[in-house]
C-alpha cells in the first residue's frame, strides 16, 4: 500500500470554501493529481494573510499541502490564473458556480481524473473569454457526462435500438437517453426533445470545442437544452442542484 508523504504539491482549482474557526477556511479542492481534495488554510482570513488572494473560488492555483490530522494543511500557495474577466460579471460567475458545483456533486474524495480536471481548467477559460456563457456550460455538461461514464444515447432509439429518424424525439433519464415517438408517446418519465436540440447535443459530443463554437442556437433551443440537461443531471444526482436557481435570478436582473 503507498503511503501519502508528508508533503506534496497540486495544482487544482478551488470549488468552495467554509470559514472554520477564527481565522481559518476549509477548502474544497478539484486537483490534477489526486482528484477532489479537502484541506484547511489556516490564518487565511486575517488582513495580513499572503495566502488570502490566491484560494478564492474559480482560482487555479498551484498548492503545497502537508498531511494533516483529518485534513491537508495548506503551507504554500500560488495563483495559476483567477479568470479576471470571469469574476467581473454577474452572470459568468453564476455559471461558473454552477460549474463547480456540478463537479462536486457527481465526484467523490480522492478519485484521481486528469480528464476531469482538463475540461474544469478549459470551461473556466472559455467562460471567462468571449464565448457565449450558454453555449460554454453545455459543452462542459456533455464533456463531463462522458468522462464520468454518464454519456446518453443520442443516435438509437434506447427502447428499439434502432437509428433515430430526422424527426422530435422523446429522452428518458432512467433509460439513458433517447426514445423514438412509437415507443417514447406516453411513456412514463419519458420528456419531449426537439429535433433541433438533439442535433445540438450529438454535435456536442462528437465535435472538439473549435466546431462546438461555431454552433448558433436560437433562444428557444438554448432553453430547450438548459431544461432538459436539468432534467437529466438531476435524475443522475437524486437532487436538484442550489445554483440554477441563482443563475436565473442573476440573468433575471441583468435584463
Amino acid at each position: 500500500m503507498t503511503r501519502t508523504p508528508r508533503s506534496f504539491r497540486v495544482e487544482a482549482v478551488v470549488l468552495k470554501h467554509s470559514e472554520y474557526g477564527e481565522a481559518d477556511r476549509i477548502l474544497t479542492l478539484y486537483t490534477r493529481e489526486r482528484g477532489k481534495v479537502r484541506a484547511i488554510a489556516k490564518g487565511v482570513r486575517k488582513l495580513r494573510s499572503r495566502k488570502a488572494g490566491h484560494v478564492e473560488p474559480f482560482t487555479r492555483v498551484s498548492l503545497q499541502l502537508a498531511t494533516g490530522r483529518n485534513l491537508f494543511v495548506v503551507s504554500q500557495a500560488e495563483a495559476v490564473d483567477v479568470y479576471t474577466d470571469l469574476r467581473d460579471d454577474l452572470v459568468k460567475v453564476g455559471y461558473a458556480s454552477y460549474i463547480v458545483e456540478l463537479l462536486d456533486k457527481f465526484t467523490f474524495d480522492e478519485e484521481e481524473n486528469t480528464s476531469v480536471y482538463r475540461i474544469l481548467i478549459n470551461t473556466l477559460k472559455r467562460l471567462s473569454q468571449e464565448y457565449a456563457p450558454e453555449l460554454v456550460v453545455r459543452f462542459y455538461e456533455v464533456r463531463l457526462l462522458d468522462a464520468l461514464g454518464f454519456r446518453p444515447e443520442l443516435q438509437t432509439c434506447v427502447v428499439s435500438e434502432e437509428q433515430i429518424k430526422a424527426e422530435d424525439q422523446y429522452f428518458s433519464a432512467a433509460l439513458g437517453g433517447v426514445i423514438s415517438p412509437e415507443h417514447g408517446r406516453g411513456m412514463q418519465g419519458a420528456v419531449p426533445v426537439s429535433m433541433d436540440a438533439l442535433r445540438y447535443l450529438r454535435h456536442f459530443q462528437r465535435s472538439d470545442w473549435q466546431a462546438a463554437a461555431r454552433a448558433n442556437m436560437s433562444d428557444e433551443t438554448k432553453n430547450e437544452l438548459e431544461v432538459l440537461m436539468q432534467h437529466y443531471l438531476t435524475y443522475l444526482l437524486e437532487r436538484a442542484l442550489n445554483t440554477p436557481a441563482f443563475l436565473r435570478r442573476v440573468r433575471r436582473e441583468e435584463k
